[in-house]
């Protein structure tokens, strides 16, 4: 009987001295991003007929692969993403991870920012900040930290409408006079 108080004693004294341990040395907290914050969506500078169409996609992680992004991007005008207009007067493209077409919206938001992704708040975590646009050339930077640090930064070349001859490399020869 002895021992068993002696035992029971110090497994208390034991189990006292870790859950002290754990109080006095918390684990470190984790360093995650902060979210972004959103705000509440007002209409975008862009409509989405100037969204809509052909283009040749690409993508980076360092800004100063952009020209040669844009570049490739073109190329791909051969396979070219289609944007189309949503049935409820947005655009339908593609979220982060998902295989299906989504009916996003454009946003804007009192910061003078603007945003495509899912009804709600501008900037929200699925968002895309629309971080140039000149009618050619699109450039959409993920929200969620996470996201864009495996996908990069989007950049949409404008393709010519289906059927439209491509420009050759060289102007056209005009015949020698004879």
């Amino acid at each position: 009987m002895r021992v068993s108080r002696l035992r029971l004693s110090l497994s208390i004294a034991l189990g006292a001295f870790a859950l002290a341990a754990c109080t006095s040395n918390p684990p470190p907290a984790e360093q995650a991003a902060p979210p972004p914050m959103a705000q509440p969506a007002i209409p975008s500078q862009y409509k989405p007929e100037e969204i809509v169409g052909r283009w040749g996609y690409g993508a980076f992680h360092k800004d100063e692969d952009l020209a040669r992004t844009a570049a490739a991007a073109r190329a791909q005008c051969g396979q070219p993403v289609d944007i189309t207009r949503g049935p409820n007067g947005g655009v339908m493209m593609y979220l982060a991870d998902s295989a299906q077409l989504q009916e996003l919206q454009l946003k804007g938001s009192a910061s003078g920012k603007n945003y495509i992704g899912p009804p709600g708040d501008a900037g929200g975590a699925q968002d895309r900040e629309i971080a140039s646009f000149d009618g050619r050339t699109m450039v959409l930077k993920w929200m969620d930290p996470e996201v864009a640090g495996r996908y990069g930064t989007g950049v949409y070349v404008r393709c010519a409408a289906e059927g439209t001859p491509r420009a050759a490399g060289k102007p056209a020869m005009k015949p020698k006079a004879q």
